[in-house]
């Protein structure tokens, strides 16, 4: 029978897929701000110049949708997903931590199912060799193709999350499965701010 990884390996591990999808979540940015600039200039064009770049809107849309499947990731290791915690915050902390490793399956079943019918809408666009209905006509599995990248990328990366968070589980580090998967608190959510700010003063005064 195969033994777990250690947790030393699962840390390491972690840090290399933050370190990629911290890459992602800037790759993600730029996308949206390039769909910004896009925009901005077909509307000035149209506006100043009489004429259009043409399909601004339609790459636009494929930019959310691939920008936004690249960034769950990050997001996810951030811990910055929405969580109701009104009666979380009065729970006892191993049962706190718990309920952090059931929301953190729940979330992997989720994405897991998205991510399958993302696969099949893909294989269909392939098979078919299907074409957007746009003066652009573009092949439909590219931006499908991408935005499914960006799932699966965050599959893999709650696969990891979960296989330390329950290893840590099991082991009664709950300091681990909160760090993973809890909720964040008012005063990590400020320190976190002040160490922003002061890293941007050292910036200016650099």
């Amino acid at each position: 029978m195969t033994s777990p990884p250690p947790p030393n390996a699962l840390a390491a591990l972690m840090r290399h897929a933050e370190t990629l999808s911290r890459a992602a979540v800037w790759c993600a940015g730029a996308l949206t701000i390039a769909s910004v600039l896009l925009i901005s200039f077909d509307v000035l064009a149209r506006k100043f110049l009489g004429f259009t770049t043409g399909g601004a809107d339609e790459l636009s849309s494929y930019a959310f949708a691939i920008s936004t499947s690249w960034s769950l990731a990050f997001a996810t290791l951030q811990r910055a997903n929405v969580r109701v915690d009104v009666l979380y915050q009065y729970f006892p902390v191993r049962l706190a931590a718990v309920f952090d490793w059931v929301s953190l399956v729940a979330l992997g079943v989720f994405m897991a199912m998205l991510t399958y019918y993302a696969y099949d809408v893909v294989g269909a666009s392939l098979a078919q060799s299907s074409r957007a209905n746009t003066p652009l006509a573009t092949p439909l599995a590219i931006p499908q193709g991408l935005w499914f990248a960006g799932l699966f990328f965050m599959c893999v990366i709650l696969a990891l999350m979960l296989l330390r968070a329950s290893i840590a589980l099991v082991t009664g580090d709950i300091a681990t499965v909160k760090a993973i998967a809890g909720v964040r608190s008012t005063q990590e959510e400020a320190e976190e701010e002040a160490a922003a700010g002061e890293r941007m003063v050292k910036g200016e005064t650099a």
